[in-house]
């Protein structure tokens, strides 16, 4: 016959397996990301990344508007943390574009491309500017007329893309770069088409949506015009901005202003 006190072990030990097993699940849910953030992790994710997420996301992870795919490089409006954004891989998002994962890619890779994703974002609020964004905001409703075409927080034109929350998914570079040659990488839906329908008439308009049977496009005071495809006697493709470069018409000084107040544009916090 046993001790009683072998008894009570024998007894006691599975529980205390179980237990933690089951707090080893936990961290690992919580913790598991910080395991696979070293550089080679992050280089993994980002060739997964390519291969099956540029698809959608682009391969500079900025989204596409035509597919609906988000930003990844700003804030994220379904996840504020590593779990949030390995359980929206892991398992997508109901009613959207964004499916699960392989159910047999394993966790390691998973928690690697989150790693890369992480690995795109930084915080706005430690990066030091030269200009100023008061002095921006001046030039961007003045001199540079730039609310004619740009809408930000509801005020503005709808000439050019909404720049309510440019700062959080464009860099300070990036912006200069969009101001001083916007040539450079100018997306789709700001491509300007001229479109000659069956009538003979030709209206030219910015790309507002196109698959394989339709086009639509809207013109500068603001019209939509839908065309099925089989009745355009001819379709041109402009893949040049229509915004104007500012590289001569403002100074250094200025060009830092205009950016400062850019990289001001965030979400209000309430």
């Amino acid at each position: 016959m046993l001790p009683r006190i072998d008894i009570f072990w024998k007894g006691l030990l599975p529980l205390v397996a179980i237990a933690l097993t089951l707090s080893n699940l936990q961290i690992s849910a919580e913790d598991a990301g910080a395991l696979y953030n070293t550089p080679y992790d992050v280089s993994l994710g980002e060739r997964y990344f390519e291969r099956q997420c540029s698809r959608c996301h682009g391969f500079d992870a900025k989204g596409n508007d035509e597919t609906g795919a988000p930003d990844l490089t700003g804030r994220l409006n379904r996840a504020s943390n590593e779990v949030g954004i390995f359980n929206i891989i892991r398992n997508g998002v109901p009613g959207t574009a964004m499916l699960p994962v392989d159910a047999d890619l394993p966790d390691t890779q998973v928690w690697q491309l989150v790693s890369y994703i992480e690995s795109l974002r930084y915080d706005p609020n430690l990066v030091q500017l030269d200009g100023n964004a008061d002095s921006g905001l001046a030039l961007f409703q003045g001199k540079g007329d730039c609310s004619s075409c740009h809408m930000v927080r509801g005020r503005g034109g709808r000439l050019g893309p909404d720049l309510s929350r440019v700062g959080e998914s464009t860099r300070p570079e990036d912006l200069m770069v969009a101001i001083t040659d916007p040539h450079e990488n100018v997306d789709p839906r700001w491509w300007t088409l001229e479109v000659t329908g069956r009538d003979g008439v030709t209206r030219s308009g910015f790309r507002m949506g196109e698959d394989s049977f339709s086009v639509r496009i809207m013109d500068n005071d603001s019209n939509l015009w839908s065309y099925q495809k089989n009745d355009i006697q001819s379709i041109d493709r402009v893949e040049r901005s229509t915004m104007p470069s500012y590289d001569e018409s403002m100074s250094e000084n200025e060009l830092d202003d205009l950016v400062a107040y850019l990289f001001s544009l965030r979400r209000e916090e309430n």
